[in-house]
Parts: structure tokens; C-alpha cells; sequence
């Protein structure tokens, strides 16, 4: 497997790999890694769909990118997925496949004329005092020391960051910011996270950090993520007989492992209440999704709050990624991960509007007709002196096919799940859906006297405690993650967000599709590149332009500067007078 980039690579087809028609293939899950490994197996792997057998624990596919109607119960999305338009694996696997909405146009194409036609942005991006403008204005409010701050994690060896928290690099100068206001509710970071993902997000994403505070840069799916991405990769799968075993609980994989090679030996599961087994070839490949980030996930309804349940049980992925890691070091570490779900849960919840009263408030805020078909919020709206720091956010209505016209699905989400509603005096994952939603229409500025009754009669809200949703953002070291292809693999990869590639963030689509890519190709030897990170991080353009929108626009010689700093800034600049650097530092406003 290697990475490439360009037109050369991107549209090539790589002939059939070598003695591909007599091997299988086996994927535990069915989220966005296993479907895309896939997908890939299908398309550029050229490997028979009968030969390709997705092993589920649960009676339908998607994993985390879910989005359903329950009966009895109403439509649940436990989480939402921003897009990037440098999600170069995602799109290259998504221009092939079909719509299922539209003949003859595929997923990306659908996606790229919606937000080219509907360009993402928010108008109002934070409230406080029930719903008033918070006037963040678009900007960071970072001081020199605290842009210092971020600059030096920027430029700290990652080796440094090891098992290091997020405020043991920042400051208040950084935390009390509107930059970490923006940071850690689009992103569902905690002070207490990994200052190495921190570091590697602002990496990753530095060409979108002038979008941060509205959202411009980002692109969203016409309906949730399971109707709008898993649906039509299942359909495309399907349409090639891959082999879907649904109720089917992988519990353990066996190893054969040598000094020399590692060879997946058995997979066993369980499937009607018996236990089973799968023995396994070298011609055999196993792709194990270890971890979840919505594993031991609960539903409540409007009146009865989500249990938060986060024993670890026989079956599970968790344990079977122990019992995975037990047999080899080099498979990862899940404790790291999955033994403090005080710090790693948070909750979310859906509302559904069922009438025309709640809508106005929604339109008040978002400065837009939610029943446009168009963007609504834009992304995330933040009450900023919320106790549960609750978010909300409604996507293009309909949100669900079949949804009632007159409705609308958003989502609603709070880091702090621990602490007592300014309003509704209990914490979140006390709450019930309708005490939940009591909460937030408080923070929209809904009458006090009328909060309850359009919580019961106008509204139904159904929450969801996930104990595990940042278990990938706690601090860790290299080894901690399992490589997607180990060294020494014969016949198995890891996919998904606990499995460790070059470059990449997780937490993103694009993090689950790129595992899948990299899986495939490696074991297949697939002769094709895989496409390299976006390179944003290494364009002198996007570092200079990084540094000024991180400083809400000010000059570089604006800066506090001490008097010797201020002769060395003096020298520097006269000695690029006339060059192209001076013209560069001047186009990006720099000087």
C-alpha cells in the first residue's frame, strides 16, 4: 500500500490483484470502516460479493452513522457528521456509488450540487440569556499569549504529547476564549482529552480554521448520515451479493502468532444463542472494527430518561478487542479507551416538533425558514452559559424521508451531562426526553410559563446517554491503537476509529473510510494509490493565512511586541523589502 495524490492516481483503475478470486473476506460490523472496506473489496479489489461476508451484532447496518423511526418510540439520530471537502478517501469511494434517489447519479454527485446550490453557514453561531446573540462576532478573541499557546502545541513533537491532557498545554488565556467555545462543542472536545489529538486536529483541519466560527467551511448530507451514506452502500453491496449476517456477535478472533507473521486463525461469534466458529486460511481475510464510540449506547423516551450503562459485557466489542490484545502487543490497548466513561460520555438527544408553535423560536434564532428545504442553523448553535454547555442544531427539513410535512427532527447535544440544568434543576443524564427539551427551549427563549406545556404537547424528544462517545480522544502513546495492517499481518486489519493511520484525525467519515482503504488495499496488494492526506498542513499558503484568521485578522506586526523583538521584526522586514516573501506576507496580510 502507498499514498498518492492528483488526477493521475485518483482516476485510475488498478488491474485485478493477484489470486483474488480465491480468497474471501470476513468484516466484523457493518459501520462506515467495515462498509467501506467493502465497498473497496467490491470495486477495486474486483473480489466476488459471494465471497464477501459482513458478520453484525445488530439487526441492521450502520454501526454509529445511524438515523431511524423507531415505532413507538420516533425518529433517533444519536449523533450528526460534518463533512469536509478534503475527505479525499470518502469521495473516492463515494463517486461510485450509485443514488438511491436519483438514477444515474451517484452519491458524490448528489452531495456536491446540494452544497454548491445550498452553501453551509450559520448566522447565529452562539446565545446567551435565553436566546439573545452571544456576539461572539465571528471572532476568536485569543490573546498574543494565548495564540502562543497554540502555536507551540503546533510545533510539539508528538512524542512530547504523550498521555497529556488539553489544559496541561493551555491556559485560561486559551480556555476561556471563544476559540475553544467554537473548538470544543463542534469537535466534542474536554479539557481533559488528549492534547495529541488537539494538536493533530489543528493539523488537520488548519486550511478550515477561518470557518470555524461559522461554519463555512463545512458541507452536510441532504438527510441524516443512515439514509444519506449507509443506505446506498448497503444498496450498492447488496446489488453485488455481498453476504450480510445480521444478529451475529463476533466475540473473539484466535491468532496463530510467530516471530515472523501473524496469521487470523478462527473468528468465533455467536448468532441465535449458539456459539459458533469461522476457521480461517491465509487466504482468508479478517477485518475486525475494534471499539465503539456508541458502544453500551441507551435510548429513554419523552418520559423516561437514558439509562447510563456502561459495564462492559461478554460479546461486546470492547471485550473482544481485549481478548484480541491479550494475544499480541501490537493489537492496541482498549483500557486506555473504555475504563473512564465519566469522562468519555455525553449525552444527545432528538426533537421532533409536532405543531407550529416551537418552530418560530427555532427561525428567530437561525434567521432562516426551517421548512425552506434549505440550511437551517448551519450547524451547531451553542448556549453559551449553559450549565450542560447544550448545543442544538437543525439540518435541511425533511431530516427523514418520511417525515411528516409541519415537522421538523433536529438534534441536541450537551458535553456536561453531570451538571444541573439552569432551568430544569437535574442533571442531563437525569433527565427525562421532555425534560431535556424543557431545557432548551429555556436557552431559546421560550416563555417560562409556556416551557412546559409546548415540552409536552408540542414536542417529542427522545435522548440518548452514550458512555463511550470520546473514549477515542483520551490521552494515549503510540501503540495504543492497533496499525490498520500490523506488523508481520498475514490476513487481518483493524478498522475504524481505534485503529492508527498516517496523518488522519479521528472521529471524522473520512477516519472509518480511510482505515477501509488502507485495509484493503494493503492485503490485496492492490496496485492503486491510496490518497494521501490533504496536504493543508504543508501549503505556506494556508499557515499564513491560518495565523492571521487565528488572530481575528491582526497583523503579525500588531503584535505586543518587546523592544528587541520589535528590532529583530524591524530588521527581518526590511531585508525582505522587494521579494516575493514580502509580497506573499502582504497577500495574506501579514504585513
Amino acid at each position: 500500500m502507498y499514498y498518492g495524490s492528483g488526477n493521475y492516481e485518483a482516476f485510475a483503475r488498478p488491474l485485478k490483484p493477484e489470486g483474488v478470486d480465491n480468497k474471501s473476506a470476513y468484516l466484523i460490523g457493518s459501520g462506515l470502516a467495515a462498509l467501506a472496506a467493502a465497498c473497496y473489496l467490491v470495486r477495486d479489489g474486483q473480489m466476488k460479493g459471494e465471497r464477501i461476508h459482513i458478520l453484525e451484532k445488530d439487526p441492521i447496518p450502520g454501526g454509529a452513522c445511524d438515523g431511524y423511526e423507531y415505532q413507538n418510540l420516533g425518529y433517533v439520530m444519536r449523533g450528526g457528521r460534518e463533512m469536509d471537502n478534503h475527505f479525499e478517501c470518502m469521495w473516492d469511494l463515494m463517486r461510485s456509488i450509485p443514488s438511491i434517489e436519483t438514477e444515474g447519479v451517484s452519491v458524490l454527485d448528489e452531495y456536491y450540487w446540494l452544497n454548491k446550490k445550498d452553501p453551509n453557514y450559520s448566522l447565529m453561531r452562539a446565545t446567551i440569556n435565553c436566546g439573545e446573540d452571544a456576539h461572539t462576532d465571528g471572532k476568536f478573541g485569543l490573546s498574543d499569549k494565548g495564540a502562543m499557546e497554540i502555536m507551540k502545541l503546533f510545533f510539539t513533537p508528538d512524542e512530547a504529547l504523550y498521555n497529556r491532557r488539553i489544559d496541561e498545554l493551555f491556559s485560561e488565556e486559551v480556555l476561556n476564549s471563544n476559540f475553544w467555545l467554537y473548538w470544543r462543542t463542534m469537535f466534542a472536545f474536554e479539557n481533559w482529552h488528549s492534547a495529541l489529538e488537539m494538536k493533530l486536529y489543528i493539523k488537520r483541519f488548519i486550511h478550515h480554521i477561518g470557518g470555524l466560527p461559522d461554519f463555512k467551511a463545512l458541507r452536510f448530507t441532504k438527510y441524516n448520515q443512515y439514509e444519506s451514506m449507509i443506505l446506498p452502500m448497503v444498496k450498492y453491496l447488496e446489488s453485488h451479493n455481498v453476504q450480510f449476517h445480521y444478529e451475529t456477535e463476533v466475540i473473539n478472533v484466535e491468532f496463530d502468532i510467530r516471530p515472523s507473521k501473524k496469521v487470523a486463525k478462527r473468528i468465533i461469534f455467536v448468532h441465535d444463542g449458539a456459539e459458533d466458529a469461522i476457521d480461517l486460511s491465509e487466504d482468508d481475510l479478517a477485518f475486525i472494527t475494534n471499539g465503539s464510540c456508541t458502544e453500551c449506547s441507551t435510548l429513554g423516551d419523552h418520559y423516561t430518561p437514558a439509562p447510563f450503562n456502561y459495564e462492559i459485557k461478554p460479546g461486546k466489542c470492547w471485550d473482544m478487542w481485549r481478548k484480541i490484545a491479550a494475544q499480541d502487543p501490537s493489537f492496541g490497548h482498549p483500557d486506555k479507551f473504555c475504563t473512564t466513561p465519566d469522562l468519555t460520555n455525553w449525552m444527545s438527544a432528538t426533537v421532533t416538533t409536532l405543531d407550529d408553535k416551537i418552530p418560530p423560536y427555532v427561525q428567530k434564532i437561525c434567521q432562516r425558514d426551517p421548512f425552506s428545504g434549505k440550511v437551517v442553523t448551519g450547524g451547531i448553535v451553542t448556549a453559551k452559559d449553559s450549565n450542560w454547555l447544550l448545543s442544538w442544531t437543525f439540518n435541511r427539513q425533511p431530516q427523514f424521508r418520511t417525515q411528516p410535512k409541519g415537522q421538523l427532527v433536529g438534534w441536541i447535544y450537551g458535553l456536561f451531562s453531570d451538571k444541573p440544568g439552569n432551568f430544569v434543576k437535574k442533571t442531563m443524564k437525569e433527565c427525562t426526553g421532555k425534560e431535556i427539551c424543557m431545557e432548551w427551549l429555556y436557552h431559546m427563549g421560550v416563555p417560562v410559563d409556556q416551557i412546559e406545556d409546548l415540552a409536552e404537547n408540542s414536542s417529542n424528544c427522545i435522548p440518548c446517554m452514550m458512555p463511550y462517545i470520546t473514549s477515542f480522544f483520551m490521552p494515549r502513546e503510540a501503540g495504543d491503537r492497533p496499525d490498520v495492517v500490523p506488523q508481520g499481518a498475514v490476513n487481518f486489519a483493524f478498522l475504524g476509529q481505534f485503529a492508527e493511520t498516517e496523518r488522519d484525525t479521528i472521529f471524522t467519515t473520512e477516519y472509518s473510510m480511510r482505515t477501509g482503504m488502507e485495509a484493503v488495499y494493503t492485503l490485496l496488494n492492490v496496485d492503486r494509490a491510496v490518497p494521501e492526506v490533504w496536504g493543508s498542513v504543508y501549503d505556506v499558503r494556508a499557515l499564513l493565512n491560518s495565523t492571521v484568521q487565528l488572530r481575528d485578522g491582526k497583523k503579525v506586526t500588531e503584535m505586543n511586541l518587546g523592544l528587541k523583538e520589535k528590532m529583530v521584526m524591524k530588521d527581518v522586514l526590511k531585508k525582505i523589502h522587494g521579494s516575493d516573501i514580502e509580497k506573499l506576507l502582504k497577500e495574506y496580510n501579514l504585513i
